[in-house]
C-alpha cells in the first residue's frame, strides 16, 4: 500500500508541472508578462516550460526522484516569488501554495534513499 500511495503522490504533484509546462507552452504570454514585471527576459518562460515537463515525467518514473523532488522544492521557493504581492489576496494563496508543495516535494525527496 505503500507504495501505491506513494506513486499516487507523485503523479498528483506531477501533473501540477505537467499543466504548468503545458500552460506555457499553449499560452505563454502570463509568465512572460510575469518575467517582465521582475526585470528577468521573458523568454526564460521556454526553458521552464521545459523543466516542468522534464521534471513531472521524471518525478514519477524516475531516475533520480530524490533530485527531481528537490530541484523542484527549490523551483517552487524560487518561483513564489512572482506571487508576492500583499495586495492581491489570489496571489497570496498561489505564495502559500507555492511553499506547501515545496514541503510535500522535501518529504517526496526525505523518503529516498542517496
Amino acid at each position: 500500500m505503500e507504495r501505491g500511495l506513494d506513486l499516487a503522490g507523485r503523479v498528483l504533484i506531477a501533473a501540477l508541472f505537467a499543466a504548468g509546462a503545458m500552460q506555457k507552452l499553449v499560452d505563454p504570454e502570463a509568465v512572460r508578462g510575469l518575467l517582465t514585471g521582475t526585470g528577468l527576459p521573458p523568454e526564460l518562460v521556454w526553458p521552464a516550460a521545459v523543466f516542468d515537463a522534464v521534471a513531472a515525467v521524471c518525478l514519477v518514473t524516475g531516475p533520480a526522484i530524490r533530485y527531481w523532488a528537490l530541484a523542484l522544492a527549490l523551483y517552487c521557493m524560487g518561483t513564489s516569488i512572482f506571487h508576492l504581492i500583499p495586495s492581491d489576496p489570489w496571489q497570496i494563496s498561489i505564495f502559500v501554495k507555492n511553499w506547501a508543495i515545496a514541503g510535500g516535494l522535501l518529504v517526496v525527496a526525505a523518503q529516498r534513499r542517496l
